[in-house]
C-alpha cells in the first residue's frame, strides 16, 4: 500500500509467474507437540522462554484437540527458582476451518511480538468462526520492510501478500463448486454461472482449491517461492516501517493491523482478480463481475462491481484505478463511510472486519468457503434506558451498520411510555437527532406524528412508523425511519426546552432478512443510582450462538473531554427472564458464576477490546439466540458519566 496521487494509501500489488505464484502487496514455526509431561520435547520458541516481569503470555502456534503440559518458574538477580508443578491443557478441537499461523523471525524477535500475534489470533478466530470448510490453511506471517524473498518492499507498500495459484480446467473447478454448494448465497451465485466457458481454465489459490474439494496442498516455501512440497498456502507481509496499531480503538495516524491483515488474508485463501495479470485465466472472483444486470464486465473500462445474483443487486463496486489492485473493492475518499477489509485504498484511523454479511464473506463464501451456521446469528434491536440531562449529560447511542447493502430501522426516543413501568420522572418530550459517521446531522424528530423533513427524510414517515408496529404511544415521543447503508452512526437524545428526566433510545431492525445488520452498539449518558444507573438491552438474532464482548466505560472517557465520568463503573448482565448471569467488576479481576466458568483476562486482551483503565469492567460471553440486558452502576452508588458497549466478537 502506498499514498496515491490523492494521497490516499492503497494496497499495491506486483504478479510473478513462477510455478503460479502471485504476489499482492497493499507462528513461531510450526511447533512439536508437548504432549508428554516428561517434557522430552517443546514447542519451538517455548523452551526456556524468558517472558520478562508480565503476568500473562499469549502461546500460539498449537494444535487443535491436543493436550499440552506447561511449567513456569520466576527468577530474581541472582538466580532462577524451581519449576511450578506441571499443569495440562487440552486445546479446543475442530471439524471446521483451521488456519493456522507461522510467526517468522521478524516477529518473534520484535519487541512488540505479543502484541502482533495476539492481533494474528484475534484475526484468524473471525475467520475460523465465520466459515466451516474442514480443511486447514497454512500462512507465513511477516513484520518486515522487505519481501519473503530478501528484496525491498516497493516504495509505499504498507502489506503485501504472496499467493500460490494453480491452473485447473474451467470444467473441474465449476463442477468442484457448483457440488460445494452449502448455503442460500452459493444456490444463489450458482444459477449465475456461465454455461460455457469463459476462460480455458481458471486459477484458483491452493487454500480455494481444497475449500471446494480439489487437490491443491499448499505449495510456498518460505522464501516465496512455490514448488512441490512448500509447506505454506501463502505468505502476509506487514511492512514494520509504517505506523501500524495491534489494538484498537485505533489512534487517527496509524493504520489498524487488524484490518489490513484480514485484507490480506482474504487474498491468500481466494480473492482476486485476473486483470492487471498476465493471464487469461480467471481468478474465481472474475465469475462474479459484472457491469449491470445480464451483462459482464471482466475488464478494467467502465463499470465493475460484485453481485451473485446475475447483475441484479451490485453488493459492492470493484476498484477500477490502476493505481490499486483490481480485485479489491471501490474505495470513497478518507473518512471512508465503508471502511471494508478489502478496500483498494485504506484510511488511517479507521477499523473494520470481515463478516459473514460483509462483501468479503458473501465474496468467499460463493467462491468455495461455507459459512457457518451460526455465523448467520446477529445482534439486533437495540435500547438503553438512562437518565437525560443537559450538554454532556443528553444520552447517546451509536450503532454500526454492517453488510452489504442498506438496513432499514425504526430509531425511536421514548419517555411518557415509561411511566407504566414505574419510572416516576420520566422525560416529557424527548427530542432525537440521527448522525452520520461524519458527524453530520441527518435527520431529527420532535413528536413523531409531525415529520420533519430534511437530510435523509425526504417525505412524511407518520404512515411508514405506523405500518411498522412500532410506533410510539405518545405523541411527544419522537421516531425517524431511515435506510441506512453500511457505516457508524449515532442517536442523539435530549430533552425539548433542557427538560430533564429518564428516557429509552432504541434502534430496532425494519429489514432482518437483508444483507446487512447491526453491531457494536454503544451508549453514553450520565449513570446515578437506582432507577438512574443505565440499563441497556440487546436481542441476538439467528441460529446459532453470538461471541460478544460487553464493556462498562468510565475513565477513558476523560480523554475525550468529559470531566465527570463514572470512575468505577460496575457491570452486570442478565438474560431474557432477567435471571443475572454475569457481572464483572475491574476487567482485570473474573468474576466467576452464572455463564462465567473460568478466567477471562487473556480472552478480553486477545479481543482487541480491553478497556485502558483497570477499574472498567467487560464480560465475553457466547450468548445463544435471545434477550440481554446490561445494566452499568457505579460501585459503592457513585454517579458519572459511562459508556456501555457490545462488541460482535464473530
Amino acid at each position: 500500500m502506498r499514498p496515491a496521487r490523492n494521497r490516499r494509501p492503497r494496497w499495491g500489488f506486483q504478479t510473478r509467474t513462477n510455478f503460479h505464484r502471485r504476489v499482492k502487496r497493499f507462528r513461531h514455526p510450526r511447533p512439536r507437540e508437548a504432549t508428554s509431561n516428561s517434557f522430552e520435547s517443546f514447542v519451538d520458541g517455548y523452551h526456556n522462554l524468558d517472558v520478562g516481569d508480565v503476568t500473562g503470555r499469549v502461546v500460539t502456534g498449537l494444535s487443535r484437540g491436543t493436550t499440552y503440559y506447561y511449567r513456569v518458574r520466576a527468577y530474581d538477580a541472582t538466580a532462577p527458582t524451581g519449576y511450578s508443578e506441571t499443569s495440562a491443557i487440552t486445546t479446543a478441537p475442530t471439524t471446521g476451518l483451521t488456519i493456522h499461523p507461522t510467526f517468522d523471525s521478524s516477529i518473534t524477535g520484535n519487541p512488540n511480538a505479543a502484541a502482533i500475534q495476539a492481533m494474528i489470533n484475534r484475526t484468524i478466530a473471525i475467520y475460523e468462526s465465520l466459515f466451516s470448510d474442514p480443511i486447514t490453511i497454512q500462512i507465513r506471517f511477516r513484520y518486515a520492510t522487505t519481501g519473503p524473498d530478501g528484496s525491498p518492499l516497493q516504495q509505499g507498500v504498507v502489506s503485501q501478500s504472496d499467493t500460490g495459484l494453480y491452473i485447473m480446467p474451467w470444467n473441474t473447478y465449476i463442477s468442484a463448486l457448483r457440488a460445494d454448494a452449502r448455503t442460500n448465497n452459493d444456490n444463489v451465485a450458482n444459477a449465475s454461472l456461465p454455461g460455457s466457458a469463459l476462460s480455458t481454465n481458471i486459477r484458483p489459490g491452493s487454500a480455494n482449491g481444497r475449500a471446494v474439494g480439489l487437490n491443491t496442498p499448499p505449495a510456498m516455501f518460505a522464501d516465496g517461492t512455490v514448488g512441490q512440497g512448500g509447506p505454506y498456502d501463502g505468505i502476509v507481509t506487514l511492512n514494520s516501517s509504517k505506523p501500524f496499531q495491534f489494538s484498537r480503538p485505533v489512534n487517527g495516524n496509524n493504520f489498524d493491523a487488524q484490518r489490513m491483515t484480514e485484507h490480506e488474508i482474504d487474498e491468500v485463501i481466494g480473492l482476486g482478480s485476473r486483470i492487471g495479470h498476465n493471464s487469461n485465466d480467471l481468478r474465481p472472483q472474475d465469475l462474479f463481475s459484472w457491469s449491470s444486470a445480464g451483462h459482464r464486465n471482466i475488464t478494467s473500462s467502465g463499470t465493475r462491481y460484485f453481485s451473485i445474483n446475475g447483475g441484479v443487486t451490485n453488493i459492492v463496486g470493484f476498484n477500477q484505478d490502476p493505481d490499486g489492485d483490481f480485485g479489491d473493492w471501490l474505495s470513497e475518499p478518507c473518512p471512508q463511510a465503508h471502511p471494508y477489509p478489502q478496500n483498494a485504498f485504506s484510511c488511517t484511523g479507521q477499523s473494520s472486519d470481515i463478516a459473514a454479511t460483509s462483501p468479503e464473506g458473501i465474496n468467499l463464501d460463493v467462491i468455495g468457503y461455507d459459512l457457518s451456521p451460526g455465523a448467520s446469528s446477529n445482534l439486533g434491536n437495540i435500547s438503553t434506558r438512562s437518565l437525560v440531562q443537559t450538554g454532556e449529560h443528553v444520552m447517546i447511542g451509536g450503532f454500526i451498520v454492517q453488510g452489504s447493502g442498506p438496513k432499514r430501522v425504526i430509531i425511536r426516543a421514548i419517555g411518557p411510555e415509561l411511566t407504566q413501568y414505574g419510572i416516576a420522572d420520566a422525560l416529557a418530550n424527548p427530542r432525537l437527532e440521527l448522525h452520520n459517521g461524519t458527524g453530520a446531522l441527518i435527520a431529527t424528530n420532535n413528536d413523531w406524528q409531525t415529520t420533519i423533513l430534511g437530510g435523509i427524510i425526504t417525505s412524511n414517515q407518520v404512515g411508514d412508523i405506523q405500518s411498522s408496529g412500532r410506533a410510539p404511544t405518545a405523541a411527544s415521543e419522537s421516531a425517524i425511519i431511515a435506510d441506512l447503508q453500511p457505516g457508524n452512526y449515532t442517536a442523539i437524545v435530549r430533552g425539548v426546552s433542557n427538560t430533564s428526566g429518564v428516557a429509552l433510545v432504541e434502534v430496532y431492525d425494519l429489514s432482518p432478512g437483508a444483507s446487512s445488520n447491526l453491531g457494536n452498539i454503544s451508549t453514553r449518558s450520565f449513570v446515578q443510582t437506582g432507577e438512574h444507573v443505565m440499563i441497556g438491552g440487546f436481542i441476538v438474532q439467528g441460529t446459532g450462538p453470538k461471541r460478544v464482548i460487553i464493556r462498562a466505560i468510565g475513565p477513558e472517557l476523560t480523554q475525550y473531554g468529559i470531566a465527570d465520568a463514572l470512575g468505577n463503573p460496575r457491570l452486570e448482565l442478565h438474560n431474557g427472564t432477567g435471571a443475572l448471569i454475569a457481572t464483572n467488576d475491574n476487567w482485570q479481576t473474573t468474576i466467576l458464576g452464572g455463564i462465567i466458568t473460568g478466567n477471562q483476562v487473556s480472552d478480553i486482551q486477545n479481543s482487541g477490546h480491553a478497556p485502558t483503565a483497570a477499574s472498567e469492567s467487560a464480560i465475553i460471553a457466547d450468548l445463544q439466540p435471545g434477550n440481554y440486558t446490561a445494566i452499568v452502576s457505579g460501585v459503592n452508588n457513585t454517579a458519572g458519566v459511562a459508556l456501555v458497549e457490545v462488541y460482535d466478537l464473530n
